[in-house]
């Protein structure tokens, strides 16, 4: 007979007598009586162990469903003493929550406010929790706000305690916590109440010694952690509220109530348009004094992970943050253009890495695989003037570009890209053909003159002249990549699709590049070697010239040192300095 049980991932079979000579995989106890045995592992268990003990249970002290699991040797996170018998019961999710088992069977009473003059019982703590007696005079600090305790107030009970633990707990604190946020603006996913004491870092204002042991909310999915005030303050979208948090900025936000809290010329890091009254709008709490949103952006503006992991960044983390307004030294490190639509990016939160990028840029990812290229290629659609390393020509549409290693090539010069296509500009096919044409030349030197003129015949607009075009030689109709991308992309296979295309054969000539376009490039590779070897045997001279002269300055401080030493009656200098 064999069963499928939740504590293990093999099936057990039942042995009527096991060796007594082996433990308990559960109890540690030494195995008597019938069994359950993992031939594959080795191990075994009591069948009383897995039969008395339920699979799964829900926990007073966790939102969570509860699975039956090997202890693994941590503390228990409702009373955080050490799991030392064999069984504890784990989250079925994420959350890194483990108990007792005793602890996770012992019956609770729920708290009531019925009972709200006596003993109560709360998940935030293991014990039942008493009013305080406020004839005692020391300052006490609530475990999950860490505010002091106030005897003040009107009610005898506004405060519960366990003196055995020393936990005090705020009733309205009691009142306001919930076990689990779903869906909360700070972070998407369920972030799960845990009071278990532990080094952490709040991911929402990165605070780090204020929340050494404290209580936290926690995503073990995501590895994300909220402190309790961070996940109890008010999102922007509270209608009242007059300090809230928005995950674009790691501090509270505070209403503007006053006309000078403005400042000089402040700008919504979300549009980047002058904060002014009447319109509401929110500052920062603390010392940053660039960063303002007005009410109605901080509502509309779509949820960002506060980090990121990002390929165009391998190095570090990429963290939501929001930039000074007209900073201009700040530009996005994927596509190379400022900031102006918006403050609020993703930057590099190591020292003098100064990496950005652009929210928009986040969603690009690198899916175009280029034989001469170690990495897979990203498709911009605007960028600053780059030199495509294939033409040599300036490119800033459609660029195929590795942001790690800085390697970009026109998408028309990708050696996959359609050789001919259709386009509803034009009745006849079009060729991707080199340019300008000999027709639109007076002499050979125009070809290079920068002062001359070309354009595209389908938005008549002045084009670069030296970029590969789709061409019609029988009515000289020009159209740049461009105009006809809506027909050229498609037809562009990425590395998926290439090689399944490749496999079943249907790879046509359309999708190679002419021998003419082929000899081009070659040729323009072929000249740029050429150059920085060039460059390489003048920069070997000019090394060797500098490395000559640093050993005569060596020989020179050699013969100083040795007569200085003369000079002063010093002992003779048996080293030499090294050449």
């Amino acid at each position: 007979m064999e069963i499928q049980h939740i504590i293990h991932k093999h099936p057990l079979s039942l042995i009527h007598s096991g060796n007594e000579c082996f433990v308990c995989h559960g109890c540690g106890r030494f195995l008597s009586g019938p069994t359950y045995d993992c031939e594959q592992c080795r191990i075994s268990f009591h069948t009383s162990c897995l039969d008395e003990l339920k699979p799964e249970v829900q926990n007073f002290f966790h939102p969570c469903p509860l699975l039956l699991s090997t202890a693994s040797g941590y503390k228990c996170y409702v009373c955080s003493e050490r799991i030392s018998s064999g069984f504890c019961y784990k989250c079925k999710f994420s959350c890194h929550f483990q108990m007792h088992v005793k602890c996770a069977l012992k019956p609770v009473v729920e708290y009531s406010d019925k009972e709200h003059t006596g003993t109560i019982r709360h998940f935030t703590h293991l014990h039942p929790l008493k009013p305080v007696d406020w004839n005692q005079k020391d300052e006490v600090v609530c475990n999950i706000c860490r505010n002091l305790c106030s005897s003040s107030s009107s009610s005898s009970s506004s405060t519960y305690f366990c003196m055995e633990c020393k936990f005090f707990l705020h009733s309205s604190c009691m009142k306001s916590i919930p076990p689990r946020f779903i869906n909360h603006r700070i972070h998407p996913c369920t972030l799960v109440f845990l009071i278990y004491p532990k080094y952490y870092r709040c991911d929402k204002c990165d605070d780090y010694e204020a929340n050494r042991y404290g209580p936290f909310f926690s995503c073990g999915k995501c590895d994300f952690y909220l402190d309790v005030k961070c996940a109890l303050l008010p999102t922007i979208d509270s209608k009242d509220a007059e300090e809230v948090q928005h995950f674009s900025h790691p501090h509270p936000l505070v209403l503007i109530r006053n006309h000078e809290e403005y400042g000089k010329e402040p700008r919504c890091a979300a549009c980047v348009e002058t904060c002014l009254a009447p319109t509401p709008t929110f500052r920062c709490s603390r010392s940053c004094n660039h960063f303002f949103l007005h009410k109605s952006c901080g509502l509309k503006f779509p949820y960002q992970p506060l980090k990121i992991d990002h390929p165009f960044h391998p190095k570090h983390r990429l963290a939501i943050t929001s930039l000074p307004y007209n900073d201009h030294t700040r530009t996005c490190g994927a596509c190379c253009r400022g900031f102006e639509s918006s403050l609020i990016a993703y930057s590099c939160p190591v020292y003098n890495c100064r990496f950005n990028l652009h929210l928009d840029c986040t969603k690009l990812l690198p899916s175009f695989d280029f034989s001469g290229h170690s990495h897979l290629l990203t498709l911009f659609e605007k960028t600053p003037n780059f030199t495509c390393h294939l033409c040599g020509v300036n490119c800033d549409h459609f660029i195929l570009r590795c942001v790690p290693c800085n390697f970009n090539i026109h998408l028309q010069c990708f050696p996959t890209a359609p050789s001919t296509i259709k386009h509803k500009s034009h009745l006849h096919s079009l060729i991707l053909t080199k340019s300008p044409f000999e027709y639109e030349l007076n002499s050979d030197e125009e070809a290079y003159n920068s002062d001359d003129e070309f354009y595209c015949d389908v938005c008549e607009e002045k084009r670069s002249k030296r970029e590969l075009v789709y061409y019609c030689a029988d009515c000289k109709f020009i159209a740049e990549l461009k105009c006809v991308i809506s027909t050229a992309l498609p037809l562009t296979p990425k590395s998926d699709s290439f090689e399944i295309m490749r496999e079943e054969n249907i790879v046509t000539q359309k999708a190679n590049p002419s021998t003419e376009i082929r000899n081009w490039h070659i040729e323009h590779v072929e000249q740029k070697l050429a150059r920085l070897r060039e460059r390489e045997h003048l920069l070997k001279a000019e090394l060797e010239k500098v490395e000559g002269e640093r050993k005569d300055v060596i020989v020179e401080i050699d013969m100083a040192r040795v007569l200085l030493a003369t000079l002063k009656g010093d002992p003779p200098l048996d080293q030499e300095l090294e050449l």
